[in-house]
């Protein structure tokens, strides 16, 4: 068991919070029991992780994608409302961490898309260094190297480029990073995974000749809060359960 404001102090220094500029709150953001005995991580605080963690005794609920995003409708109504009143009327704690989450060098997202996909990172590019590259241990071809992601995530990526293309150099980056391709380019690698996919991504893959793999957005981003959530369990001599709410995007 451990007291809430020493684990949430120890977290955002952790996290080295103040490094980045983020669309929302990085931390505690919903208060509930001071002391937390479990917690549960998820990728995101969505109503149906709510009440599985409820299910599972949880004391804190830890996601990558929280509440309180830049832009959103500040109204408490609706899904919102639903959400803070379930949270609220059990008492459970919502800590939330974004970019941090990304970047951590140890239990990042991409350190450990890298780690489950057997890519060790040389580097990091881009904005607030975010996006990892480095090198399989051998070249194949992208054919191969898909099939290899379906097979690790267990989701069928959608791939832009030549089947029988030779790779070997890689770069990521979790989620929503379709925008890193550029960052991608300019390091030169053969092909740049992602979560996500948008329409001009297609014809900058395809104009550079950097082959893009979507994986998924969901898929690509439940390890480092398995991994954040692990550690802080056993630093502190807690329970943690990993709760897969399954999202096909």
């Amino acid at each position: 068991m451990v007291k809430l404001n020493e684990l949430l102090h120890y977290t955002q220094e952790l996290m080295q919070v103040e490094r980045f500029k983020d669309y929302c709150p990085n931390g505690l953001q919903v208060e509930g029991r001071p002391e937390i005995r479990k917690i549960v991580t998820g990728v995101t605080a969505s109503m149906a992780l709510l009440e599985a963690a409820k299910q599972a005794d949880a004391d804190l609920i830890l996601v990558h994608h929280g509440y309180f995003w830049r832009n959103e409708d500040p109204r408490v109504v609706g899904i919102k409302r639903s959400r803070l009143a379930f949270l609220l009327k059990n008492d459970l704690n919502l800590m939330a961490y974004h970019l941090p989450l990304d970047a951590h060098a140890e239990f990042g997202n991409n350190v450990q898309l890298g780690q489950v996909l057997g890519i060790t990172p040389s580097g990091f590019a881009g904005e607030s260094k975010l996006m990892a590259y480095g090198a399989l241990v051998k070249p194949v071809t992208l054919a191969v190297f898909a099939a290899q992601i379906e097979s690790t995530l267990q989701r069928t990526p959608l791939v832009i480029g030549d089947p029988q293309k030779i790779v070997q150099k890689v770069a990521w980056c979790t989620g929503a990073a379709q925008g890193y391709i550029d960052a991608a380019i300019e390091v030169d690698v053969d092909v740049y995974i992602s979560g996500e996919i948008s329409e001009q991504t297609t014809h900058q893959s395809i104009e550079s000749g950097v082959s893009y793999i979507s994986a998924g957005h969901h898929v690509t981003e439940r390890y480092g809060v398995q991994a954040l959530g692990q550690h802080l369990a056993e630093k502190f001599n807690l329970m943690h359960e990993f709760i897969d709410i399954k999202n096909p995007v």
